[in-house]
């Protein structure tokens, strides 16, 4: 590390962000649109190493195969962790290929998961099974019962996402239901939250829980080191569902995961096929539940969005419980609708 100093790079600098850009494609990465702050070493005015973060996430990381081994990739992440620490945050991700989890794990990261493509290190003041260990206590999950789970995004509830918690509610002991906490949807989480809980209260033996950080996002998943889209796809499920077999069924005393079938969405359809794969090999059963129809239709969140945007209150009625119909009468709903009706994203 001697003689090399640490820059931030203005990512608003157009120039800048193209050196750091071109850097990363000769290291067969890409730069992450939500990168939020970027750090590189220079030697004779050339980025020779690099490391980027969005909010707790380190990404981004590449080092000229001349630095290695010069205690270069350790002043990188110390650098950005003092900004984490900064911004008062003291958990941190770590995603990355497989062949760099010894680097991370010399820098006190310790590996959560890995499949083919991808590996998930954290490193801070809490760790996946002292996170699924104080869930348990907060909703007091006690071992002697077994249960199933479901993960979802209610973007918004819908009749469907009530009819799979439903079936599961009826074949169950007890059912947990994972909201997915990453605000990337145009409902944010405590709104989708709040729906689901007051849309199954009178399902005595389901619980509606926070997804907490160790459920991933395909929105949020980073791509920057896999270049082909199917190939981010797979990595995605199959990194998602061997965490969540792997901690949340071994310590929450999961045996069965219900799904919705997928007629449309190629990301849950693979999803799926992840599951119920990695659920074999820790001989945990995966349910998928026929979709909910409407006119021969499955009602999914993204057809009550597209009714929304066409004013189609006569067709959201029947696609949605009561209680979210309410909530999108309501005031509080105004800003959401009309984020809907600017836009085309399909989150």
């Amino acid at each position: 590390m001697y003689g090399h100093s640490i820059e931030r790079i203005n990512l608003s600098n157009s120039k800048e962000r193209e050196e750091l850009v071109l850097f990363l494609k000769e290291n067969q990465l890409d730069l992450d649109n939500n990168v939020d702050y970027s750090v590189v070493i220079r030697e004779n005015g050339k980025i020779k190493a690099t490391c980027s973060k969005s909010k707790n996430v380190l990404k981004c990381f590449a080092v000229s195969s001349e630095l290695r081994g010069e205690g270069i990739s350790e002043a990188l992440i110390t650098e950005l962790n003092n900004k984490l620490f900064e911004e008062g945050i003291y958990h941190s991700f770590i995603f990355t290929k497989p062949l760099n989890i010894p680097i991370f794990q010399g820098l006190n990261y310790k590996l959560i998961a890995q499949v083919e493509n991808v590996a998930l290190l954290e490193n801070g003041m809490c760790n996946i099974n002292s996170y699924l260990q104080k869930l348990k206590e907060k909703h007091h999950l006690e071992d002697s019962i077994s249960r199933s789970a479901l993960v979802m995004n209610c973007n918004p509830f819908t009749k469907g996402h009530r009819f799979l918690i439903e079936q599961a509610s009826k074949e169950s002991d007890e059912v947990l239901v994972f909201i997915v906490q990453e605000d990337k949807s145009v409902f944010p989480f405590n709104v989708r939250y709040r729906l689901v809980k007051e849309g199954v209260k009178d399902l005595q033996n389901v619980k509606v829980i926070e997804g907490g950080p160790y459920i991933i996002s395909s929105a949020t998943f980073p791509s920057y080191f896999l270049r082909e889209e199917s190939k981010v796809l797979k990595a995605y499920t199959e990194l998602d569902s061997e965490i969540f077999a792997k901690y949340f069924c071994q310590i929450l005393n999961i045996e069965k995961r219900y799904v919705g079938e997928e007629p449309y969405c190629n990301v849950t359809r693979q999803y799926n096929e992840s599951l119920k794969s990695i659920f074999s090999k820790y001989n945990k059963e995966l349910v998928v539940i026929p979709r909910k129809e409407d006119k021969n239709q499955a009602i999914s969140a993204s057809r009550v969005r597209n009714m929304i945007r066409g004013d189609d209150w006569e067709g959201i009625v029947e696609l949605v419980p009561t209680v979210t119909y309410d909530f999108l009468l309501s005031t509080e709903a105004e800003s959401i609708i009309f984020k809907i009706r600017q836009g085309n994203s399909p989150h």
